[in-house]
Protein backbone atom coordinates (compact mmCIF):
# COMPACT_ATOMS: atom_id res chain seq x y z
CA UNK A 1 0.00 0.00 0.00
CA UNK A 2 1.31 3.46 -0.82
CA UNK A 3 0.88 6.63 1.20
CA UNK A 4 0.64 10.26 0.21
CA UNK A 5 2.42 13.21 1.76
CA UNK A 6 0.72 16.47 0.84
CA UNK A 7 0.73 20.23 1.33
CA UNK A 8 -2.54 22.14 1.31
CA UNK A 9 -2.92 25.90 1.01
CA UNK A 10 -5.73 28.12 2.28
CA UNK A 11 -6.10 31.45 0.48
CA UNK A 12 -8.58 32.65 3.09
CA UNK A 13 -6.02 32.32 5.91
CA UNK A 14 -2.85 32.34 3.77
CA UNK A 15 -1.51 29.24 5.54
CA UNK A 16 -0.20 25.80 4.65
CA UNK A 17 -1.20 22.46 6.13
CA UNK A 18 1.05 19.42 5.78
CA UNK A 19 -0.10 15.85 6.26
CA UNK A 20 0.01 12.23 5.14
CA UNK A 21 -2.68 9.73 4.23
CA UNK A 22 -3.39 6.50 2.39
CA UNK A 23 -6.29 8.10 0.45
CA UNK A 24 -5.45 11.59 -0.79
CA UNK A 25 -8.78 12.29 -2.50
CA UNK A 26 -10.83 11.35 0.58
CA UNK A 27 -8.52 13.30 2.86
CA UNK A 28 -8.86 16.48 0.77
CA UNK A 29 -12.64 16.08 0.81
CA UNK A 30 -12.57 15.74 4.61
CA UNK A 31 -10.41 18.87 4.97
CA UNK A 32 -12.74 20.90 2.75
CA UNK A 33 -15.89 19.57 4.43
CA UNK A 34 -14.69 20.84 7.80
CA UNK A 35 -14.42 17.32 9.21
CA UNK A 36 -10.81 17.80 10.30
CA UNK A 37 -10.49 19.93 13.41
CA UNK A 38 -7.01 21.24 12.53
CA UNK A 39 -8.14 22.66 9.18
CA UNK A 40 -11.83 23.49 9.62
CA UNK A 41 -11.08 27.19 10.31
CA UNK A 42 -9.45 27.83 6.93
CA UNK A 43 -11.74 26.28 4.31
CA UNK A 44 -11.36 26.05 1.33
CA UNK A 45 -8.08 24.23 0.89
CA UNK A 46 -6.17 23.63 -2.35
CA UNK A 47 -3.78 20.70 -2.64
CA UNK A 48 -0.63 22.37 -3.99
CA UNK A 49 1.81 19.50 -3.70
CA UNK A 50 1.65 15.74 -3.12
CA UNK A 51 3.97 12.78 -3.50
CA UNK A 52 3.59 9.05 -2.94
CA UNK A 53 5.75 6.98 -0.61
CA UNK A 54 6.02 3.19 -0.48
CA UNK A 55 5.40 2.88 3.25
CA UNK A 56 3.73 4.74 6.07
CA UNK A 57 7.07 5.11 7.86
CA UNK A 58 8.53 6.89 4.80
CA UNK A 59 5.47 9.14 4.63
CA UNK A 60 5.65 10.00 8.33
CA UNK A 61 9.35 10.80 8.04
CA UNK A 62 8.77 13.24 5.17
CA UNK A 63 5.70 14.74 6.87
CA UNK A 64 7.78 15.46 9.97
CA UNK A 65 10.49 17.10 7.85
CA UNK A 66 7.91 19.27 6.07
CA UNK A 67 6.20 20.31 9.30
CA UNK A 68 9.54 21.63 10.57
CA UNK A 69 10.05 23.91 7.55
CA UNK A 70 9.33 27.62 7.72
CA UNK A 71 6.82 29.12 5.30
CA UNK A 72 9.57 30.28 2.92
CA UNK A 73 11.36 26.95 3.04
CA UNK A 74 8.08 25.16 2.38
CA UNK A 75 7.59 27.25 -0.76
CA UNK A 76 11.17 26.63 -1.87
CA UNK A 77 10.75 22.90 -1.24
CA UNK A 78 7.65 22.76 -3.45
CA UNK A 79 9.40 24.73 -6.19
CA UNK A 80 12.42 22.42 -6.02
CA UNK A 81 10.18 19.36 -6.35
CA UNK A 82 7.74 20.99 -8.74
CA UNK A 83 7.16 17.71 -10.58
CA UNK A 84 4.87 16.87 -7.63
CA UNK A 85 2.90 20.14 -7.81
CA UNK A 86 -0.74 19.22 -8.44
CA UNK A 87 -1.21 21.12 -11.72
CA UNK A 88 -0.70 24.37 -13.65
CA UNK A 89 -3.18 26.38 -11.54
CA UNK A 90 -1.48 25.21 -8.37
CA UNK A 91 1.95 26.05 -9.82
CA UNK A 92 0.71 29.61 -10.50
CA UNK A 93 -0.44 29.94 -6.88
CA UNK A 94 2.95 28.70 -5.72
CA UNK A 95 4.81 31.13 -7.99
CA UNK A 96 2.68 34.01 -6.68
CA UNK A 97 3.48 33.01 -3.11
CA UNK A 98 7.19 32.89 -3.90
CA UNK A 99 7.18 36.28 -5.62
CA UNK A 100 8.27 34.82 -8.99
Amino acid sequence: MSYWVYILYSRSENVFYKGQTADLEDRCIRHNAGREKATAHAIPWVCLWATQKHSRSEALKLEKKLKNLSRNRTIQFMLKYRQDVAGPDELRILQQLSGC
